[in-house]
């Protein structure tokens, strides 16, 4: 059994980049993930230099919001020719009523580790990551550990504000019936509160579970992917570029490597 991760508290201190800058300064940030992408394909992570093999560990792979399961086909490639055994969530657009979307992943993972009878591995990105870290939550027995990259695990709704009207405008459609659409009940209603209590209960000690946040992210608060149940790790990246980043790459052959040679336990099926 692996030992639980100390308890970190949430940091208050530094404001996200976007409170107090100018327009000029956002506009220069947004090519950022593009340029990330480019420096992976480039460096010796790319090729696999350093990284641990795979062991055929299954690893999930969760997108975030307003993307699809194509938006981590890098990083599926990249694991792959690791020797892992990705599979995706059959998620095309990530706009669904979290708690539906939710209920449709721990299936999905029901099903994969009844077929393999082991464990996996999960990598979410953005909401992609809070749904790996509910999932996890409900079949601690089926997971062996989770990455989240930029995940507001700790607070949902600590988004930049030019994001949050756009989720509002997603909302709308949902409003009037558009089928797979969340409403304006998942951005501030009662199934928002709900989830906002499911992100506060007890990480199971035994999984590990790291949390990767960037102080330039555009997108989330940073202080709000600091989770006291997580390890805590600061890259410097963009929001959409943490899954085609160097160092994040570097991370995820680290950590998943280390999954990959711990004998564990079948899954629990059933």
């Amino acid at each position: 059994m692996h030992e639980a991760v100390p308890r970190q508290l949430t940091p208050s201190d530094g404001t996200p980049p976007w409170v107090g800058a100018s327009a000029v300064t956002a506009l220069l940030a947004a090519p950022r993930p593009w340029q990330e992408a480019a420096a992976l394909l480039r460096h010796p992570v790319w090729r696999g230099e350093g990284v641990p093999d795979g062991g055929r560990l299954p690893v999930l792979l969760v997108p975030g919001f307003l993307t699809g399961d194509p938006s981590l086909s890098l990083l599926k490639r990249w694991l792959r020719a690791r020797n892992y055994w990705t599979y995706t969530s059959q998620i095309r657009f990530n706009v669904d009523c979290t708690r539906v979307a939710v209920d449709r992943l721990e299936r999905r993972l029901v099903e994969f580790t009844d077929r393999i009878g082991r464990p996996t591995a999960i990598v979410g990105q953005s909401r992609g990551g809070i749904f790996a870290k509910l999932v996890a939550t409900r079949q601690p027995e089926r997971v062996c550990g989770i990455v989240t990259l930029g995940s507001p695990n700790v607070d949902h709704r600590a988004i930049n504000p030019f994001v949050a009207r756009h989720i509002r405008l997603v909302a709308a459609f949902g409003n009037v019936g558009v089928p797979g659409v969340f409403s304006a009940d998942c951005v501030d209603g009662e199934c928002s509160e709900k989830l906002a209590e499911w992100l506060t209960e007890p990480f199971p000690a035994q999984i590990p579970y790291v949390s990767v946040h960037s102080r330039n992210d555009w997108v989330v608060d940073w202080r709000a992917c600091v989770d006291p149940d997580a390890e805590n790790i600061e890259v410097d990246s963009s929001h959409m570029g943490m899954s085609a980043h160097p160092q994040v790459y570097q991370l995820l052959g680290e950590r998943l490597g280390a999954l990959a040679a711990t004998p564990s336990k079948p899954a629990a099926v059933g």
